[in-house]
């Protein structure tokens, strides 16, 4: 049977040199893996509103959107995400753990000290050659 196609955001927010990702709690699909922040596109919104509305619930923060930076598509055993990352940058609020089992700011040289979800391995790939 066909999956159907899971429309997901996520936001690469910087701070200087670093940017944050979130560790997946335990008890979600790829439980302990990091991600960037975000989720899945609700119907009726748009891919900013989204991202926009889960920064909030997930680290109580106000951000505002930026350009697309990368589209990518993978296909998990238990779904098909078609994910958009933007550019995003924090304009209010600290970020709080209330999703996710950890968050972090890294550099782009610290990206293998961490095990992150297999949809993000492109994008990882061209943080770290700086070719954005």
């Amino acid at each position: 049977m066909e999956k159907k196609v899971t429309e997901v955001v996520a936001a690469l927010i910087w701070d200087g040199d670093r940017f944050l990702i979130c560790q997946r709690p335990a008890h979600k699909a790829r439980g302990l893996l990091w991600e960037f922040v975000g989720g899945k596109v609700e119907l009726g919104e748009t891919e900013e509103q989204a991202l926009i509305r889960e920064c909030q619930e997930e680290l109580t923060v106000t951000i505002s959107v930026g350009e697309v930076l990368m589209e990518v598509d993978h296909d998990y055993p238990d779904l098909n995400v078609h994910l958009t990352l933007f550019n995003a940058a924090i304009i209010e609020g600290t970020p709080q753990m209330l999703e996710h089992n950890d968050i972090c700011w890294i550099t782009p040289e610290e990206i293998p000290q961490y095990e992150f979800c297999p949809a993000d391995k492109g994008i990882l790939k061209r943080l770290q050659s700086k070719a954005w």
